[in-house]
């Protein structure tokens, strides 16, 4: 085997390695956007009429679908342009290395205790509090312009922060690992039309940045003291401490990647 084609060999491994990648980021970020999976959802389900419509020789729907595939991109990139721009600052914030150390079981079973210890209180005594925790996709927007803390999480510290009239009382936190990163974040509000109008500026948030990216999003209720958590782009409102716990628990957990989730699927659907 000669230089050359050694490394025709390498440059192809490369190409098809590049492409895996792409390929990879994308549909990751899709996955933690609820509004492109729809997006994506429905471009497939076009596909799929389409091809139905050539094997039945269906002419008139064939034209259609044919001008709905030729015009679709551009109407998609108009229509659907916040969505799109949300992906790509997604997959421009994904660390691939990850920027943050992998916690291991006590050191999640440390910021369980911690939050779970703080989020007791809240409720005891209807304070409300927002807890944001950073998992693969970076949060930088919103760290740079937030109060920087960079402190060991504890209980005591996240009572303070949340303490009634503080000065970062109002705004939420943002922990990394099992440290806390800063205070007095402010995140943009869900617009989603599915969240009740009885939820507050907190849960909004907490929704937001849950559609936004894959962070887990802790809230309690000033009024109420009730307790809730948004994560993969939905909102669990009103849960028990126990439920809280176990939710949070299992966000916690490092996750599969999204190609070995579908393998596990299928496998189950065939047994």
């Amino acid at each position: 085997m000669t230089l050359s084609m050694i490394w025709e060999v390498i440059t192809k491994i490369i190409d098809i390695g590049v492409v895996w990648l792409v390929f990879y980021f994308i549909l990751k970020n899709i996955k933690n956007n609820i509004k492109m999976v729809l997006i994506f959802k429905g471009v497939i389900l076009i596909l799929l009429i389409k091809l139905l419509s050539d094997v039945l020789n269906l002419y008139t729907v064939g034209i259609i679908l044919q001008y709905c595939l030729e015009w679709g991109p551009l109407a998609i990139i108009v229509i659907f342009q916040p969505e799109i721009r949300s992906v790509l600052e997604s997959i421009g914030r994904t660390q691939l290395l990850g920027r943050h150390k992998i916690l291991t079981i006590d050191e999640r079973e440390k910021v369980v205790y911690e939050i779970m210890k703080a989020i007791e209180y809240f409720k005891r005594n209807r304070i409300g509090a927002l807890i944001v925790i950073e998992r693969e996709i970076s949060l930088q927007e919103y760290i740079e312009p937030a109060t920087k803390i960079y402190a060991d999480l504890s209980s005591d510290l996240l009572e303070t922060i949340f303490f009634p009239n503080g000065p970062l009382h109002d705004g939420g936190v943002i922990i990394q690992g099992d440290r806390l990163t800063v205070a007095g974040a402010v995140f943009k509000t869900s617009l989603s039309s599915n969240i009740s109008k009885r939820l507050g500026t907190r849960h909004r948030a907490a929704l937001g940045i849950a559609e936004e990216s894959d962070a887990i999003a802790l809230v309690v209720s000033e009024e109420s003291g009730r307790l809730s958590i948004a994560v993969d782009g939905e909102i669990n409102y009103n849960l028990t401490l126990d439920e809280f716990r176990m939710l949070l628990i299992d966000s916690l957990n490092p996750r599969p990647e999204v190609f070995y989730e579908a393998e596990n699927k299928d496998s189950e659907g065939e047994e």
